[in-house]
């Protein structure tokens, strides 16, 4: 009957810490998914900058796993090279450590508080930022309870002497011992596929006084290891660079992990020198209460010193991971928007910033057709190969349109805050725009084609038409500029040139039927010219409405809520 109590209330305990991370991790990601994508989108070639966007990320979403997910993504989608990757992977290594030090903390003294103060905003505040944080803290509160619940699932196990006989190989302070809890941390965290977890029931163990110190050390550098088979995984069915990212990724731990082994006793020599407090120190209770904090302290300084060491060598790293996953001479890869087929496994913020470089790359692609359209009507001869290529990149944008449109519809699917759900529309809506406009490109230069043979446009209307083109294309680019760089707009300036636009291309038609009157045009002339005009006038009033979603893109307005119902929202995040 104990082994039942034991084995019920470690899982009581694990599925109380789970959920509190879910959490946590929810909470933060809604809070700071803004922060979240401008730390993805500024990701350079600078390996600093990013180790830095890996730790950054990884701190905020409290999983290491997603991270390097997310990473085999960009990577498969064109959106990261593999020596960016390697800098995000290093720094999602550190980051991860973070973990270890929130639960660290004694967590009986703190599980319950923390779960009634992340109550109070879900209650009372209608503000959706203090929700979340009130979420968060709840989470973290969950955690510390699971852990208090996993810890006193495994005190009597210091008792039971046949338990401890079938971990006395494990406890032993030699290298055999060292590689066989190396190996059995890795094997469990591929098994669970969540580092994190296996560290919470790491430490649990280790507080409980049931596995000694560099034990449980030891175990916590196996799961180093075992956590890259989730980026393995996800690497399935992806392009050669993101299985060379994920590849990276188990090699950098497998190596560090192998280095380390060679000092471990004096590893761990180093950290009890760091720390004051014996890590063996027994209390009374049987607990052990400093070795909490030696464990997370080793966890960071492994990845730490693993990256410092690793990140002057990371063209080398590359070369590796190139040279063990040769490209078979395969036809080459074109990155895709949709890169693992199942945008729901990617984190809101990150999704977001994916799509939001797509359609920046939708609006290149949108230029470049206007500037082609531009010589095709500036040409003395019609030229039908310039026709069919700005009719290809009309096809184009209608094909990333769809991937945008259909991508988004599946990221909203996921838990985020209003204001994400908000920005997320609004980029649907600029997709919208951006096709639209390419439409009416595609159009204009249809058109030019009833102007091929004896009709000609001369003199007074073909000025204005020139003209009035550039001064719309000026328009558009005025609102494509804000996209590109996040520049906030003054939409009252947007409204007055759009209006002035408007007036403009009234007076255009007027004056080229008075014209036809008095004999200057062929009558013939006017239906075209006003379809002209008209598709003119159409990409001004799309450039228009695609200023207004930019900017509720860009808008960092918070909604007023009512008060969030707790029933209901645990309810929506039991099964997870």
């Amino acid at each position: 009957m104990e082994a039942f109590t034991i084995i019920y209330t470690l899982l009581g305990g694990l599925g109380i810490f789970f959920f509190g991370m879910k959490f946590m991790s929810d909470g933060l990601q809604a809070v700071a998914g803004d922060v979240i994508r401008k730390i993805i989108n500024s990701i350079t070639s600078n390996r600093f900058m990013a180790v830095g966007v890996g730790l950054l990320v990884t701190c905020i979403i409290q999983s290491s796993s997603v991270t390097t997910v997310m990473v085999v993504g960009f990577v498969n989608a064109g959106l990261m090279n593999l020596t960016q990757a390697i800098g995000v992977i290093f720094g999602a290594n550190i980051g991860t450590t973070i973990t270890g030090w929130i639960i660290s903390v004694k967590v009986d003294k703190y599980g319950l508080l923390l779960i009634g103060l992340g109550f109070i905003p879900g209650l009372f505040s209608r503000s959706e930022k203090w929700q979340h944080l009130g979420k968060s803290v709840l989470g973290v509160g969950l955690v510390f309870l699971g852990l208090q619940t996993m810890s006193a699932a495994f005190a009597p196990l210091r008792e039971n002497q046949a338990f401890l006989d079938s971990i006395s190989y494990f406890s032993g302070e030699h290298y055999g011992a060292y590689i066989a809890s190396i190996m059995m941390g890795c094997l469990l965290t591929m098994i669970v596929q969540s580092s994190s977890a296996m560290l919470g029931i790491t430490m649990a163990l280790a507080t409980s006084g049931v596995i000694p110190y560099h034990t449980a050390v030891s175990l916590v550098l196996g799961e180093n290891i075992g956590t890259t088979i989730t980026a393995i995984l996800a690497s399935i069915g992806a392009n050669i660079n993101a299985k060379r990212a994920a590849r990276a990724h188990a090699c950098f731990n497998i190596f560090g992990v192998s280095l380390m082994l060679i000092i471990l006793p004096k590893y761990f020599e180093f950290i009890d020198y760091l720390i004051p407090h014996d890590p063996r120190f027994i209390a009374p209770d049987g607990t052990v209460p400093f070795v909490g904090h030696h464990i997370a302290l080793a966890h960071t300084m492994f990845n730490l010193s693993a990256t410092i060491l690793f990140l002057p060598f990371v063209n080398y790293l590359a070369a590796f991971v190139t040279k063990i996953t040769p490209d078979r001479g395969a036809a080459k890869e074109v990155p895709h928007l949709l890169v693992l087929g199942d945008p729901s496994i990617m984190l809101p913020a990150a999704s977001m910033a994916q799509a939001e470089s797509e359609l920046r790359k939708m609006k290149d692609i949108v230029e470049r057709m206007y500037k082609l359209n531009r010589d095709f009507w500036s040409a003395e001869s019609y030229d039908p190969k310039m026709l069919a290529k700005i009719v290809d990149y009309e096809r184009i944008t209608d094909n990333i349109h769809k991937e945008i449109t259909v991508f988004l519809c599946y990221v909203m699917e996921k838990p985020m805050s209003h204001h994400q759900s908000e920005q997320i529309q609004a980029m649907i809506k600029i997709a919208d725009e951006l096709e639209s406009v390419a439409d009416y490109i595609e159009r204009l230069a249809n058109y030019r084609d009833r102007f091929k043979n004896t009709e000609t446009l001369v003199g007074e209307s073909r000025t204005e038409f020139f003209n009035f083109m550039d001064d719309v294309w000026n328009f558009f680019d005025l609102v494509g500029k804000s996209l590109v760089d996040s520049e906030v707009l003054d939409m009252s300036l947007i409204e007055s040139k759009s209006n002035e636009l408007q007036l403009w291309a009234d007076s255009m038609r007027e004056k080229h039927l008075d014209r036809i009157s008095k004999g200057v045009y062929p009558p013939v002339t006017a239906l075209t010219y006003s379809d002209m005009v008209v598709a003119l006038r159409k990409i001004r009033a799309h450039s228009f409405l695609m200023a207004g979603a930019i900017e509720n893109f860009h808008s960092k307005h918070e909604s007023v809520k009512e008060p969030l119902r707790w029933g209901s929202f645990i309810l929506n995040y039991m099964f997870f």
